[in-house]
């Protein structure tokens, strides 16, 4: 992957950011310039979301919050447009046996193609472009759509939201539409109730299943790295507001 060209500090505002990625993409002509593109969009992103955080942390009007979300959509939206383009080149890439296929195997390193890594890619990044591609054919706009419903609903468009829509479009897309008569009559939607239990449930086990000892010593590692920077105040907050709240629920449990 080439290097991202240095970014003057006067474009280090949003909207110059925004429209820098988008004209990247626009007139991208290789998979460079596509993943170079992908970057500027990635690094709008962060600077939106430091923005809405520090907004909220400073407990500023709701239209500035509001206005870093939207620049944080906007990043993601063309974000997610470079990885489509970035999925269709690379599958094509592979087709002329430019890049390293799944069952490709050839003699000799002079005679082998690229693989992921030699183009600074990973394969978890391939992946989410090929299902970012896909749920676009069989959702058209769904990414747009999935952005817009977050703002107006007053939520914060983050990557791992849109990722939950991009996947479930594009499972959509996979799966072989049912009739109407096979639906389950029976089923039941949770209550609000049972949907926010459901959630801190879920939030419960998924951090359980992670927090091994080897994990738990790396995020220490890396809490005394960022003792430094700008946001550790507001996630030493945030973590100490979950910590009250998991310690709540724990008492739930032992009330019973």
């Amino acid at each position: 992957m080439t290097a991202l060209a240095p970014i003057s500090t006067q474009s280090q505002d949003l909207p110059s950011l925004i429209d820098r990625a988008a004209s990247m993409l626009s007139g991208a002509k290789t998979a460079a310039e596509v993943l170079e593109a992908r970057e500027v969009a990635g690094l709008a992103y962060d600077v939106a979301k430091r923005a809405a955080r520090l907004q909220r942390a400073k407990s500023a009007h709701d239209d500035l919050v509001a206005a870093a979300h939207r620049a944080q959509a906007h990043a993601l939206e063309i974000e997610a447009r470079a990885k489509r383009r970035l999925a269709d080149e690379y599958d094509a890439a592979q087709a002329r046996g430019e890049v390293m296929g799944r069952s490709r195997t050839c003699v000799g390193d002079d005679n082998a193609p690229a693989t992921a890594a030699d183009l600074g890619l990973r394969r978890d990044e391939i992946h989410e472009a090929r299902q970012i591609r896909d749920a676009e054919a069989a959702d058209p706009g769904v990414v747009r759509r999935a952005l817009d419903d977050r703002l107006e609903r007053g939520e914060e468009p983050t990557r791992a939201a849109l990722r939950k829509m991009v996947v479930d479009a594009a499972m959509r897309g996979l799966r072989p539409q049912r009739s109407a008569s096979r639906r389950n009559p029976l089923y039941v939607p949770p209550t609000p109730e049972q949907a926010a239990w459901r959630h801190v449930t879920g939030t419960f086990r998924a951090f359980a299943e992670w927090a091994s000892d080897e994990n738990l010593a790396l995020a220490r590692k890396g809490m005394r790295e960022a003792r430094d920077t700008p946001f550790h105040d507001l996630d030493a907050t945030a973590i100490a507001e979950g910590s009250a709240a998991f310690t709540t629920i724990k008492e739930w449990f032992d009330a019973r």
